[in-house]
């Protein structure tokens, strides 16, 4: 059944037309991504799609009763509200108990646990959740904060970075479990080890999933739809990923053979009127009309690619050499002692958790920030090119055509060829049409390859790349990578996008909290294999070594009231589960002929599984605790 079908959307800006023809539909448990050429409406159909912004024609049919969540690559929240106000969805009556129960439970604390109406209060709502089954939300909604490191839920929202506020977003999103969960970039700001979890997250989703994103290993483990926005248009297949680029190239190939095809036919009808053929009989006539209408039918427009091409400056043997760097900010150490000195042909990854002092690292290389301890040299011939996560030269009231002019005129190609700044323009997808118009008007992606484009004519022979992947489209990110294979200089890349590491770094720096920087070879599949052998040699050790007497257990933090009655609702939870779990799968084998039954009865299993494991998960955390 679909839970929502588009018929003919239509969506324009100004004299623009974006989306022309958008017609598909989704059904109740299908994973899709979105793909397109930044500035093609992936994220403007999204709104619509979520009901947020009204389509200019078309029609928009959604299963009655059916709840949409709807992650935007911006999330705005009233500035002043706290993260649980922000995360519980007041609208939803589960979550809306759920966040009243825990205000109550942090009030409760913040007494002392003596207050007698608050106790009554916790009491109340309690029950309520008992009655409203609201005991698995709590369950699910602690291992999402939890894995997104969401731990203050006090915290105003307005004290948080842009990264921790998309976190919150998504938080919320996963924890409204709605019937079409609608995500817009939501790898952006998350790091390696907690997309790792979310795509385990969504492949376990048992509703529909609607998504845009650049990371393709993402895009290839999750969906098994594509939609492909081109011109306006929507065009279906039937897979995931690797499926659409094989049927995408297939279709590639049959339209240049059909307009090979029909060039062929033009030279020949038009040879043919030349020789003077005349409408003498009704035959003929109506091969000159054929020959005219094939003549006047548009030709099919070739896909302009991105051109990605400039000179890299001569680079010395000394590039950039770090002895002894700290770096500290608030009390917290985020660069302890480290030392390096990068050669002409290096090829780094960037990696930690978020918050360790990746970008930090980059700060201090390019001098952005000085060392509290320790030096940094920097080589004579050095030009570095820093590729930062905010577009730090970009200004929204400058014609596109002026910011490129500011740099040159004339721009000097790799092949030692000049072009003019138009041209140049062009080669990044930037046509004359557009060229005029200010930055401010431009998508984020479009934002985002006009300063690649500024920064790769300074031809650099050090190049930094600050999550270079967030907001860029895949064509887009396919020929950063050809480029990079043929880069002359020192490449540094701070990236959560596991694939772009994969494709374009053979050595590694992991920054550890307490700021140790451990270094692996390799790009990352190959990290994954060393941490994988690592916890496994651990896991041995563990397993041989047999103490005399226990070493005592260290300190935890005591379980709040509230978690000890979760603690407690957790483990009715998982005994009431495990029995219908049982139940259903004899009712299962029972009823194996009536195939209606059995398939409601599947789902309801593998829904009360998925529960379950979270429920277990969650439990032997607070358990261990205990």
């Amino acid at each position: 059944m679909s839970i929502i079908s588009l018929e003919g959307i239509r969506k324009s800006f100004g004299m623009k037309p974006l989306l022309e023809d958008i017609t598909f539909n989704i059904e109740q448990d299908e994973k899709v991504g979105i793909i397109g050429a930044n500035g093609s409406g992936k994220t403007t159909l999204l709104k619509i799609i979520a009901g947020v912004e009204p389509a200019d024609g078309g029609k928009r049919f959604l299963k009655k009763d059916a709840q949409v969540a709807f992650l935007s690559q911006n999330p705005v929240f009233d500035p002043q509200v706290t993260v649980l106000d922000a995360v519980f969805d007041p609208d939803n009556e589960k979550t809306r108990k759920l966040h009243d129960y825990e205000a109550a439970c942090q009030a409760l604390e913040k007494s002392g646990g003596t207050d007698e109406k608050l106790q009554k209060r916790v009491a109340d709502l309690a029950h309520e959740m008992d009655i409203t089954g609201g005991w698995d939300l709590e369950a699910t909604a602690r291992a999402v904060l939890s894995r997104l490191g969401i731990n203050n839920t006090e915290a105003v929202v307005d004290t948080l970075s842009g990264g921790q506020r998309k976190r919150v977003a998504l938080a919320r999103a996963l924890i409204l479990q709605p019937d079409l969960l609608i995500l817009d970039e939501p790898t952006n700001h998350l790091d390696a080890e907690t997309i790792t979890w979310l795509e385990s997250f969504l492949v376990k989703y048992t509703g529909a999933l609607l998504l845009v994103t650049h990371d393709r290993y993402f895009l290839e483990r999750i969906t098994r739809k594509m939609i492909e926005i081109e011109r306006g248009v929507a065009h279906r297949f039937e897979g995931n990923y690797a499926y659409y680029l094989e049927k995408k190239e297939l279709r590639a190939q049959q339209r240049s053979a059909e307009s090979h095809k029909r060039e062929k036919l033009i030279k020949t009808e038009l040879a043919w009127l030349r020789r003077g053929a005349k409408a003498r009989t009704t035959k003929q006539k109506a091969r000159i009309d054929r020959a005219h209408d094939l003549m006047a039918q548009p030709k099919e427009k070739t896909k302009k690619e991105i051109a990605l091409s400039s000179p890299s400056s001569r680079l010395g043997k000394k590039v950039i050499t770090l002895k002894g760097v700290t770096k500290a900010f608030d009390g917290r150490t985020l660069i302890d002692n480290f030392s390096y000195t990068f050669t002409g042909n290096d090829r780094i990854g960037v990696i930690g958790a978020n918050g360790t002092g990746k970008t930090t690292l980059l700060n201090l290389v390019t001098s952005r920030l000085r060392p509290d301890a320790g030096e940094i040299e920097t080589g004579e011939t050095v030009v570095i090119g820093y590729f930062d996560q905010e577009n730090m030269a970009l200004k929204d009231d400058l014609r596109l055509i002026d910011y490129v002019k500011e740099k040159a005129e004339n721009i000097k190609l790799a092949d030692g060829s000049f072009i003019t700044a138009s041209q140049m323009l062009e080669r990044f997808l930037f046509p004359p049409n557009v060229q005029y118009t200010l930055i401010g008007s431009l998508s984020g992606g479009e934002r985002r390859r006009l300063y690649l484009l500024r920064l790769l004519m300074g031809a650099p022979n050090v190049l930094l790349l600050d999550e270079p992947t967030n907001d860029f489209d895949l064509d887009t990110l396919i020929a950063l990578e050809s480029y990079l294979d043929n880069f002359a200089g020192c490449l540094i890349v701070v990236s959560h996008d596991r694939y772009f590491l994969d494709r374009t770094v053979e050595h590694l720096f992991r920054l550890e909290p307490g700021g140790n920087v451990k270094m692996y070879p390799g790009n990352y599949s190959a990290f994954l294999e060393i941490k994988a052998k690592e916890e496994e040699a651990v896991v041995n050790v563990e397993k041989k070594e047999k103490p005399k007497k226990a070493a005592p257990a260290p300190a935890t933090k005591k379980l709040s009231y509230n978690e000890k009655r979760e603690l407690e609702q957790l483990e009715k939870a998982i005994a009431e589960a495990e029995e219908r779990k049982e139940v259903i799968e004899s009712e299962i084998a029972t009823n194996a002929s009536n195939f209606e039954l059995v398939g409601d009865l599947y789902s309801e299993l593998n829904t009360l599984t998925q529960q379950l494991d979270v429920n277990i998960e969650r439990w032997s955390e607070l358990a261990e605790r205990a």
